[in-house]
């Protein structure tokens, strides 16, 4: 029999306290949008009033949390709200999916980076994958308001994987949905509608937002028509401020931080064997994070008393 020591216990009841009613930044809802996709509608009255499309904040869940980056989805000035999407995969994402409606986040910085340019380019096609969908989201509708032709494709592995058809389809004129698998909608993946519209449309510009892999083959399927292609880059990021210099990438065979100069760039300048290294440079440190996190939830759920044997 092992027993679970008070030390524990008073450690565990300091971290639910840190994310408790009242402090931090105030969930207003939380909402399963996917197999394993959540969003979280934040009460953030001063990053609401400065947000634009395109830019991106940093989050720490509670003290022991690292600071995860991740692009606004929507906000409202009025009520002084931002909407973030995000996937659970590791630690960090694990932590923020275990607080509920009416707990808080401790910090989140932003509005951060620069935002998406806009400007009428005549017909515009948005292409986003998997998580991609919330960032491009807002930016379709900027270019919807400033007078594009906007055509969205969007994809995933597979249905249960879907989600904010309708949102995209509302800033969209035409909207185009794949599912690797063809368990949704028209089976393949975004490039294959991506390469018929080049081949039949005057594209003035193509936006893709997605899984890194993704946004490189979107580059090279627009690279023989010429249409600029601008990507949101996701690199490893710590303090997104353009201090540490984690988040750099290669564009253009010159370094630029995703944070400060980013996250938007030329999908056909940018590094991309460079980036998808770097971004597996700490797989392993985020699977045992992963582990460690699992555990601590799994030590929370036992803990209904001040001992309890195991």
């Amino acid at each position: 029999m092992k027993t679970i020591k008070r030390s524990v216990i008073n450690r565990l009841d300091s971290l639910e306290k840190l994310i408790g009613p009242g402090q931090g930044y105030p969930i207003i809802e939380k909402e399963q949008l996917a197999q394993s996709i959540y969003s979280l509608r934040i009460s953030a009255p001063a990053i609401a009033r400065k947000a634009k499309a395109g830019q991106f904040i940093v989050l720490r869940v509670d003290e022991y949390g690292e600071r995860v980056p991740l692009t606004l989805a929507d906000w409202e000035a009025d009520n002084g709200t931002i909407t973030l999407v995000y996937m659970e995969t590791g630690g960090s994402t694990t932590m923020l999916s275990s607080i509920r409606s009416g707990n808080s986040i401790l910090d989140i910085v932003g509005p951060l980076g620069m935002p998406s340019h806009i400007e009428n380019y005549g017909t515009v096609v948005c292409v986003a994958g998997g998580v991609g969908v919330a960032p491009v989201a807002p930016i379709a509708k900027a270019l919807k308001q400033a007078g594009n032709t906007v055509i969205s494709i969007i994809g995933a592995r597979n249905h249960s994987l879907l989600f904010w058809e309708d949102e995209i389809a509302t800033c969209s004129h035409d909207l185009i949905v794949t599912t690797d698998d063809g368990s949704y909608a028209r089976k393949g993946v975004v490039t294959d509608p991506l390469k018929e519209i080049l081949a039949t449309e005057k594209v003035g510009l193509v936006v893709a937002i997605g899984p890194a892999i993704m946004m490189k083959f979107c580059a090279e399927a627009t690279r023989p028509f010429g249409v600029k292609t601008v990507v949101s880059l996701n690199p490893i990021m710590v303090d997104g401020t353009g201090m540490c210099g984690c988040c750099r990438v290669s564009v253009g065979k010159n370094t630029k931080f995703s944070c400060v100069d980013g996250p938007e760039f030329d999908g056909h300048e940018v590094d991309w064997d460079l980036l998808l290294s770097r971004q597996r440079g700490y797989v392993e440190i985020e699977r045992h994070a992963l582990k460690d996190c699992k555990w601590r939830a799994f030590e929370k759920k036992l803990l209904v008393s001040s001992e309890v044997q195991v």
